[in-house]
């Protein structure tokens, strides 16, 4: 289990200016001046649920920021793992990023076009496994689009790497973690899923999985650490959606969602403020609501007034 200290918020990390450095957040006009830079990989970590009706790797054919390199999120997973999506090995994470070309002292950005702000899921495996220089990219494609700069279609041709990974930051939590934490309640558990799954009021898109929420924990649909153009809100605004649902900023937090991938917009979030006690639970609500010997519970959760 890997855990991380509190790193500088990226807030003030943009007090100082660093030689080819990159907060974790970079914006679309740093990126259109970067673009082209030998040391520059873009990846399209796009990936869409089911219900979307939606082909991330034919949307990426069909138009994606000039040179980008299709990271296919989806299949980015361990098959062999205990939850379905599971985090993918560390040996998996290599072979992925060496198919991709990318090489030791590379600066990588993630984006995405999806709804869910998939890039945060990338993000946080790829710092799971200690890719040192890294962002991802403010808004997405939808922002680069809606500002009028170029996309191309077509794939990238690349040349693999020996790509190898060291180190990394974060903790990954599993079910057994989040039962026993139901006694312990060493960490507050934030659910990152639309307020009508969390509380029960509407039925899970996949019937198999139960309606409700782990016990006890609070409800931040990953949303709400967003703006209307889908780029992060500022500090303040960060702060104020868990504050809101009653979460204490000084306090661990471990983060649930569908099956992992929002759960990840709420802890780069959280990275965005310095925040490092975070967890995040592998395989999330798709895990705990398909066990029928778990408890669950339906309502307006904790911190929250019934």
């Amino acid at each position: 289990m890997l855990h991380c200290a509190r790193a500088p918020s990226i807030y003030e990390a943009k007090s100082s200016r660093y030689p080819f450095a990159m907060t974790s957040l970079v914006s679309t006009s740093w990126l259109a001046e970067e673009l082209g830079a030998g040391d520059l990989v873009v990846l399209d970590a796009s990936a869409h649920l089911p219900i979307a009706g939606r082909d991330a790797a034919a949307e990426y054919a069909e138009a994606h920021i000039p040179g980008a390199r299709y990271l296919d999120l989806k299949n980015l997973i361990d098959p062999d793992g205990e939850v379905m999506s599971a985090l993918p090995t560390r040996a998996q994470f290599d072979a992925r990023m060496a198919k991709l070309g990318v090489k030791a002292g590379d600066r990588v950005v993630f984006y995405d076009n999806s709804d869910m702000r998939t890039s945060a899921r990338a993000w946080f495996i790829a710092r799971l496994y200690g890719l040192p220089d890294m962002a991802i990219l403010d808004g997405g494609l939808q922002k680069w689009v809606a500002e009028g700069r170029p996309v191309e279609s077509g794939t990238v041709e690349v040349t693999p790497s020996d790509f190898s990974s060291t180190g990394g930051a974060g903790a990954v939590r599993h079910k057994r973690d989040v039962l026993a934490n139901l006694d312990s309640k060493a960490e507050q558990v934030v659910d990152a899923r639309d307020n009508p799954r969390f509380s029960g009021s509407e039925p899970d898109f996949r019937p198999e999985v139960a309606s409700g929420h782990i016990p006890g924990s609070h409800n931040v649909p990953f949303d709400k650490v967003l703006n209307a153009d889908g780029t992060f809100k500022d500090e303040a605004g960060i702060r104020a959606a868990f504050s809101s649902a009653g979460i204490d900023l000084d306090q661990p937090v471990t983060t649930t969602c569908g099956s992992g991938v929002t759960a990840s917009v709420l802890l780069f979030a959280l990275d965005l403020l310095g925040k490092g006690d975070t967890a995040l639970y592998d395989g999330s609500w798709s895990d705990w609501g398909t066990d029928q010997d778990l408890p669950k519970e339906t309502g307006p959760g904790a911190g929250v007034s019934a």
